[in-house]
Parts: structure tokens; C-alpha cells; sequence
């Protein structure tokens, strides 16, 4: 195997786990977001265990995080939190994850 091939396999792997990495961070926001919503709409444990499911399964609909926003802000419709707000938790829940991964 040449140096080129080595490096290029390095490149590779370490794409693998910086994509690895986002993917338990976002999964870890979409969690925090969700007790925090769950914690708003006053869900029981149950409610709020199944909340948070919901969140991350949402994640996977489309690429990047509109899907979770959308649902978010739809869940949240009647509890008068804006937009801002609601991107600002969202990404003080992804620094806190972050900061956890890291």
C-alpha cells in the first residue's frame, strides 16, 4: 500500500467518526429538546419517554434540522414560543451536547 492509500484510509475513517460524532450530538440535542418541550406540556414520564422518541424519529425525515424544528413548533403551537426561541434552545441544547462529546 502506497502513503497516498494510507492517508486517503486515514481521511476516510476519520470522516466516519466526525459523522458518528454530529449523529450523537444531534441525536443528545433532539433529546434535551424534547424534555424541555415534554417539560412545557406537562407530560408524565410515559408521555415524555415517548415525546422524545418522537423528536428523534422526526430527525431522520429529511436532512438537516427543519424536520425536528418543524415538529417542535408544531407541538408547541399553542404555547406562544417564538421561532427565535425555539432555534435559540435548540442550539443551546446541541452546545451542551457538544461540550459532552467532546
Amino acid at each position: 500500500m502506497t502513503t497516498f492509500d494510507d492517508r486517503e484510509k486515514s481521511f476516510e475513517k476519520k470522516f466516519v467518526l466526525d459523522e458518528e460524532k454530529i449523529f450523537k450530538i444531534n441525536s443528545r440535542r433532539n433529546r434535551y429538546l424534547a424534555e424541555w418541550v415534554s417539560n412545557i406540556l406537562n407530560y408524565n414520564e410515559d408521555q415524555t419517554k415517548n415525546y422524545i422518541s418522537e423528536v428523534i424519529k422526526s430527525d431522520f425525515e429529511k436532512p438537516g434540522d427543519d424536520d425536528v424544528f418543524q415538529k417542535v413548533k408544531k407541538d408547541l403551537s399553542t404555547k406562544n414560543i417564538s421561532d427565535i426561541d425555539l432555534r435559540s434552545k435548540m442550539d443551546e441544547f446541541f452546545e451542551k451536547a457538544r461540550k459532552e462529546f467532546s
